[in-house]
């Protein structure tokens, strides 16, 4: 999946695949994990988001998306 980098100092680059519902997330330690059924709703709403790393940990942790590991 192609990810972009943002400017955040917990999350390096984001990659969103709206067909699969898949968010990509690549944190600055390097790590690399795959959420799923992931809406696009969400997905914006992190973008836009002041601080990317506070609204990931706010949001898409108590959420309790599934998600995987890739790296």
């Amino acid at each position: 999946m192609k990810r972009a980098s943002v400017a955040s100092s917990s999350l390096r680059s984001l990659g969103y695949d709206p067909e699969q519902q898949m968010l990509e997330v690549e944190f600055s330690g390097g790590a690399v994990y795959r959420y799923e059924q992931v809406p696009p709703e969400a997905v914006q709403e992190l973008l836009e988001a002041d601080s990317l790393g506070r609204h990931f940990n706010q949001i898409f942790k108590p959420q309790h998306y599934a998600y995987r590991r890739v790296q």
